[in-house]
């Protein structure tokens, strides 16, 4: 089965690898792939605690919603198997009125899954009463069976043999209205989905609270609202002592009136936590007489199962699910009405087993090199670094959900940036104490006659960092304004400097890399200066060119004149000549 057809799923979108599924899976039924937390449906036991607890909202539950509502419009008969919880789950709603909503969804008959409880609490006393001393795990947790079978394999001949009160009730139901009747149930629990899937004959598909909501808000049915009748009962029969069975203890009040001559220890346990701790040490225990555990998965019962969304204290739960509970002295007359015995089978899980060596090389990967090194903090989800080293090893696992390895990784790397970076560069925190530098800066700052008094040169850590540089203003602002800041040219003494400071941590720190530009800045300005002698020796020279240029002209202007002159005088001298000659001719 996939993971998308299994009951729970990961949305690998939504998923922020905070890991926090992992430490809160009490059997580690998480695989972490391509950084996402993934769901392994061969170890799951479908607690719903991932649910629960994810931040994100990356695990869902499989919704089957529109199959119920594609089974009531095949027009076949279905019935709603409604969890004794309802009652501590819809507040201000009356029976009948939750009957009839449920009805209007086009349901033929809503019956109480509290009748299949009190089956099983009748024949789970007439089992205890022929049987040997020894221990007896109940059988009405799906998820408490689910973790026996798979995690305690030598416990599953300790489960009764019968079913749970979901399937007998289911049962009942087939025989009452007939085998070709569909069920449908509705309540707080996930883990009834594997149910439904593994008893499809028996159970069609199982809907949560927020499911029914849903269907109820897609109709505009609000039971508040709904004006019952005589027929919006419970069918075929309205539940007495078994509506106690979702809160902690529930069952054995419902066995201790069966109880003649109290030869049976009841007890109960609720959480899967505990479950699993008490269970593990019970092995070398002797028992006198027969000893049922009440064993539901959810802490406190299933009044609060991951997807009962009211958020009620537990005695509150508590007091409404027993004021709806009936107690009569006929109880212990109850006989037996169908055949619900189930023999378990185990589903033993091959745990991987690995050398020593295998361990501590995979161990060295995320830098355990030594007992030291494991610190056993439980950030990457497991409870121990060597558990978390057979995580990785059976490819559940990735080296970067180790917090410290990941730590000291980053600060590695940090460091040895800083220190290779060549120009001085410094953290500081909000306080502007020093938190990392590299040597440059120390070589840049570091002045022997105003800090060998008060510092250590070769530890700057916690040092203030205004009695090292005058523009700490500049990383004031920073911080204060929770933006970069640059700066060209910042002037310390003699010296020249380009200002780069920006937040590491908002508010909470904040560095600085800081170039020294003195020298570069000074050759910009010799060149400058040079560059201006130059021009104005160019200029002079001009000017001096220009000068002799003029006076040039001048002389050649007056030479030219002078010609040109001297040229027009000789031509009007020979026009008289001319004139003259032409004349006398004229005489003869």
């Amino acid at each position: 089965m996939s993971e998308r057809e299994y009951p729970l799923y990961t949305v690998k979108n939504n998923c922020q690898d905070c890991y926090k599924c992992v430490r809160r899976c009490p059997v580690k039924a998480i695989k972490i792939e391509d950084g996402s937390a993934m769901i392994v449906p061969e170890l799951c036991i479908a607690c719903g605690t991932c649910y629960s607890v994810c931040p994100a909202k990356a695990k869902q539950y499989r919704n089957d919603l529109q199959r119920a509502k594609q089974l009531v419009k095949s027009g076949k008969n279905v019935y709603v198997s409604l969890a004794p919880s309802w009652i501590s789950e819809f507040d201000n709603v009356t029976a009948e009125q939750m009957i009839a909503a449920i009805r209007r969804l086009g349901i033929r008959g809503v019956s109480e899954t509290a009748l299949g409880a009190e089956e099983v609490s009748c024949q789970t006393a007439r089992f205890l009463e022929k049987a040997r001393p020894g221990l007896y795990l109940s059988t009405a947790c799906p998820t408490v069976v689910e973790y026996v079978n798979k995690y305690l394999p030598e416990r599953t001949a300790n489960l009764v043999p019968v079913l749970s009160p979901l399937l007998t009730h289911c049962k009942m139901l087939k025989k009452e209205f007939g085998a070709d009747a569909e069920v449908i149930f509705i309540g707080p629990c996930i883990a009834k989905k594997l149910e439904a899937d593994r008893h499809s004959d028996l159970l069609s598909l199982s809907l949560s609270f927020a499911n029914l909501r849903q269907w109820l808000q897609d109709e505009n049915i609000n039971p508040q609202d709904i004006k019952t009748s005589v027929f919006d009962k419970f069918v075929p029969e309205k539940a007495l002592e078994g509506s106690a069975y979702p809160i902690e203890g529930g069952m054995i009040e419902t066995l201790k009136p069966y109880q003649k001559d109290n030869k049976i220890y009841l007890m109960q346990l609720t959480g899967i936590e505990n479950i699993k701790r008490e269970l593990k040490h019970l092995a070398a225990m002797d028992f006198d007489r027969p000893v049922f555990v009440e064993c539901l998965a959810c802490s406190g019962g299933c009044v609060n199962g991951p997807c009962a969304s009211n958020k009620k204290s537990g005695m509150e739960k508590r007091l409404q699910v027993l004021k709806n509970s009936v107690f009569s002295d006929e109880i212990s007359k109850r006989q037996p009405r169908i055949d619900i015995s189930l023999e378990y089978a185990s589903e033993s899980l091959k745990q991987g087993e690995f050398e020593e060596a295998e361990i501590k090389n995979v161990l060295a990967q995320i830098g355990k090199y030594t007992l030291e090194d494991e610190i056993n903090c439980g950030g990457c989800g497991y409870n121990t670094c060597r558990n978390f080293a057979r995580a990785l090893l059976e490819g559940k696992a990735e080296p970067e959900m180790c917090v410290s390895h990941m730590k000291h990784q980053a600060q590695r790397k940090a460091n040895a940036l800083i220190r290779c970076i060549p120009s001085p560069i410094v953290i500081a925190n909000s306080d502007l104490y020093i938190i990392e530098y590299n040597d440059q800066f120390v070589e840049a700052f570091w002045n022997e006659e105003e800090h060998a008094d008060i510092y250590d040169k070769h530890d700057l850590h916690g040092a203030n960092l205004r009695d090292f540089i005058s523009f700490t203003n500049l990383f004031a602002a920073s911080l204060e304004l929770e933006q970069d800041i640059r700066r060209e040219h910042v002037r310390q003494d003699e010296k020249l400097y380009d200002v780069v400071v920006f937040n590491v941590d908002k508010k909470q720190s904040v560095g600085g890399i800081i170039e020294d530009v003195t020298n570069v800045e000074m050759k910009k300005e010799q060149i400058a200066e040079r560059a201006k002698e130059v021009i104005h020796k160019n200029l002079a020279t001009v000017q001096q060119i220009a000068c002799t240029l003029g006076e040039h002209m001048a002389e050649t202007e007056v030479l030219l004149r002078s010609i040109a002159k001297d040229f027009s005088s000789d031509r009007e001298d020979e026009n008289r000549v001319t004139i003259r000659t032409s004349s006398q001719k004229g005489d003869f």
